[in-house]
């Protein structure tokens, strides 16, 4: 994964320009990074109409989206950044996580592209991208935790330098993502229901209280599944009874327990390995609840913050470009027998 072909990054006192590719799942996203922190263009495709109506992402419907839409999101993002394939100086691709099929499509697109360039490519970690966008919008200072939410993936890292992922805790079952998913599905909202969930939690007026699930005392684990169930309960309960029910008060509820949970674990977690930044990362991140309650409690540690905006926040390519960059700079590329590896460890991927 860390081989190298005969490309050589160019000086640290050189311009560069990184073109990332992100497939992961039902986003097809092109950037152009200058110096791995400048961006030039970052264009992306949603595919959330086409599944919409599935109430989920279809696999293999996202990988023919991927398929149709990479080489004119690439056309487009070129443009955008008013360059040519000539001035790119390296490729860099979502390796994984994510699904088998549509990180093929990217990959076989970067591999192409190095190929026919002779630049260097450089598999990249989805969540180390989603961690490293903060570092488009400000300095990161290590130690530092991230607390990484997205539709996949609920995690806790600690980054004690630059480059160095170290997982300390994980979700046991359903990612926060998944979880907004399926409550809105039950609240009656279309896919993704996060955004609406977020939404209606904000304008309540009133609070069904759910349980927390904060698992063993000294755990940074997280479990979902049972705040789901609760949420169900309350919809059964009530109707049984004859009653509508509550569902701006039962998304109040459920937001209110996601965010307790996750933010007080990520605070803990910064006073035990002594962070000196706290950041928030992944789709959820874009939770205005989540934003107010977690920079609310920095606020009170004294801890800094930093979150992306909300166009970073969601899958995108100038993110992948962001962290393709530590791997740059130390001149660790890929060979082009890169292979898409759906279940990839962000820990083994670290520079």
């Amino acid at each position: 994964m860390n081989g190298s072909n005969d490309a050589v990054s160019p000086s640290s006192t050189s311009d560069y320009l990184l073109l990332a590719i992100e497939t992961s799942c039902d986003e097809t996203s092109v950037a152009v990074v200058r110096n791995g922190r400048e961006i030039l263009s970052n264009v992306i495709s949603s595919q959330i109409e086409t599944h919409k109506q599935f109430g989920g992402v279809v696999p293999e419907i996202a990988s023919r989206k991927h398929v149709e839409s990479i080489t004119i999101i690439l056309e487009e993002a070129l443009r955008e950044a008013g360059v040519g394939l000539p001035d790119i100086d390296g490729v860099a691709v979502t390796q994984g996580p994510g699904l088998i099929g549509a990180l093929l499509v990217g990959v076989v697109a970067a591999k192409s592209l190095a190929l026919a360039l002779d630049v260097p490519l450089i598999g990249t970690h989805h969540i180390a991208g989603h961690i490293y966008a903060n570092h488009l919008v400000g300095d990161i200072v290590y130690p530092a935790i991230a607390l990484v939410v997205s539709g996949g993936h609920t995690e806790i890292v600690l980054l004690e330098e630059e480059g160095k992922f170290r997982i300390i805790g994980r979700t046991r079952d359903d990612a926060v993502g998944e979880a907004y998913d399926k409550v809105a599905r039950a609240l009656q909202f279309p896919y993704p229901g996060g955004p609406y969930v977020d939404k209606l939690a904000q304008e309540a007026t009133e609070e069904i209280v759910l349980p927390r699930s904060w698992l063993e005392p000294d755990s940074y684990d997280f479990s979902f599944s049972g705040l789901k169930s609760a949420v169900l309960s309350e919809i059964n309960r009530s109707r049984m009874k004859g009653e509508t029910p509550d569902f701006s008060a039962l998304a109040r509820g459920f937001q209110q327990s996601v965010i307790d949970v996750v933010t007080g674990k990520a605070i803990r977690a910064a006073k035990e390995f002594g962070a000196h930044q706290m950041l928030l990362c992944g789709g959820v991140a874009a939770n205005r609840g989540l934003r107010e309650r977690l920079s609310s409690l920095c606020e009170e540690a004294g801890l800094p913050l930093l979150i992306p905006p909300n166009k970073l926040c969601t899958d995108n390519a100038a993110m992948i470009a962001a962290a393709a960059d530590l791997k740059w700079r130390r001149g660790q590329f890929s060979t082009l027998d890169l292979k898409a590896e759906p279940i990839l460890s962000l820990e083994d991927w670290s520079v």
